[in-house]
Parts: structure tokens; C-alpha cells; sequence
């Protein structure tokens, strides 16, 4: 991109693992970041200085997500100024734990954070969007959203709800030159993924490998990037044959 064109990316949970990838990857690309997290500052502060390496300027925002009043009072007065040209929800956690013995903070600190975020975020971000007549909305969701995953109750219904609600959403604003899309991946080698033993995985997986985090950014850029694009309410499955 020319200086002139650069674009603004917000990136919801963009300070580690696949959150940093995207921030990285779409910086390459040439946007300038807004790069959202919740608490964890050195990682946030490490993937500023990577991306203005990169000739790129990433403005920080922390707040919780899962808190209205946290999210509007972070991004209304910015959203006011002008929409974001792309939107990338990438916040999500996992509390694992087989349904019975599931406790009632596990479940809704999950779904709170995964699925009720997006529509604190999307509601903050989305007027103005819709005043521009433009924008490009990507939603990372997981193939425990399109399969379902023992011991994942929470998450697979928070990940699935953030496929139904991009599907909506989509039909609600494609009409005003909005793309919303989704990318799912599967078996990515993340922090959140470090405890679960490869050796188990990759019997499933036809390309008999883990993924990557640069794999579900090159994807996620494309969808952010791409002048050409007629990929509207989608959902790519990122995972190695995992999930077909």
C-alpha cells in the first residue's frame, strides 16, 4: 500500500498467539493498528515495537471485552473519529472441563468472554462502519465450534455461537459493502494449546502436521486484503484436514 492509503486495523486480543500473528501479518500488509488485550502488558508492548519495526503505527487498548462498559468506554470516542477499515475479533479463552464436573465460572467466564465480547466489540464498532459503507469483518471461531470437543463444552458453544452470529450478521450489513467472514482453525501450536500432546493430534490431522499461527494469519490477511473478494457469511476452516 502507498503511505496515502494506509488503512486502520483493530484487532481484538492481538498481543500473543494468533491475536499477534494477525497484528504482524496485516502490518506487513501495511495498515496501521489499533491492537486490543486485556492484561498481559509486556506482550502488548513487545508486538508495538515489532509492528512500528515494520513502518507501521499500533496504538494499544486494554480492557476486558467481557465487560460492556470496559469496551464502550475504550473504543466509542475512537469509533467516533472514524471506522476502523477492518475489524478482527480474535479474543477467546478456554476453561476445559468435562460438563459434569463443569463449574458455573467456567462456563460463563468462557462465554462471556468469547461470544458476549464480540457483541460488545461489533456494537461499538459497527455504526460507523455502516455510516463509511465499507468494512471487512473476520471472526476467529475453532473447529471445536464445527465438531464439537470433549471437555469443551463451554468453548465449543461459545466458538459455534461466533459462527451463527458472523452468518447474521453478514446477511444484516453485506448490503452496505461490509464483508463479514470466518476462519476456523484447528490444532494451532499456541500457549493455549501447549498442554494437549501432539503425538495424540496428528493422527487426525491428513497433513500430519500442527498448524501455525502464520498459517491462520495468511488467511485472515487475504479476507482483510484481498481487492477482488466475493467471500461473504463463509466460514474457512484452517486445520489440516481436521474438520472437512
Amino acid at each position: 500500500m502507498e503511505k496515502q492509503e494506509k488503512k486502520l486495523a483493530l484487532i481484538i486480543g492481538g498481543s500473543r498467539g494468533i491475536g499477534r500473528s494477525i497484528a504482524l501479518r496485516l502490518a506487513g500488509s501495511g495498515f496501521s493498528l489499533w491492537v486490543t488485550y486485556k492484561g498481559n502488558h509486556e506482550a502488548a508492548r513487545s508486538v508495538k515495537a515489532e509492528v512500528e519495526q515494520l513502518g507501521c503505527s499500533c496504538e494499544l487498548i486494554p480492557f476486558d471485552v467481557s465487560n460492556y462498559e470496559e469496551t464502550e468506554a475504550a473504543l466509542a470516542a475512537r469509533v467516533e473519529n472514524g471506522a476502523p477499515d477492518v475489524l478482527v475479533y480474535n479474543s477467546g479463552i478456554s476453561r476445559d472441563n468435562l460438563l459434569m464436573w463443569m463449574s458455573k465460572d467456567e462456563w460463563h467466564s468462557v462465554l462471556a468472554t468469547n461470544l458476549n465480547g464480540f457483541f460488545n466489540v461489533s456494537r461499538m464498532v459497527l455504526f460507523s462502519m455502516l455510516k463509511a459503507k465499507r468494512g471487512r469483518i473476520v471472526v476467529v471461531s475453532s473447529a471445536s465450534g464445527q465438531l464439537g470437543q470433549a471437555g469443551q463444552v463451554n468453548y465449543s458453544a461459545s466458538k459455534a455461537g461466533l459462527i451463527g452470529a458472523a452468518k447474521a450478521l453478514a446477511r444484516e450489513v453485506g448490503k452496505k459493502n461490509i464483508l463479514v467472514n470466518v476462519v476456523a482453525p484447528g490444532f494451532i501450536e499456541t500457549e493455549m494449546t501447549g498442554h494437549i500432546p501432539k503425538e495424540q493430534v496428528l493422527p487426525l490431522i491428513p497433513l500430519n502436521r500442527v498448524g501455525t499461527a502464520e498459517d491462520v494469519a495468511s488467511v485472515v490477511n487475504f479476507l482483510c486484503t484481498e481487492e477482488h473478494l466475493y467471500i461473504h457469511g463463509q466460514v474457512i476452516g484452517i486445520n489440516g484436514g481436521l474438520a472437512m
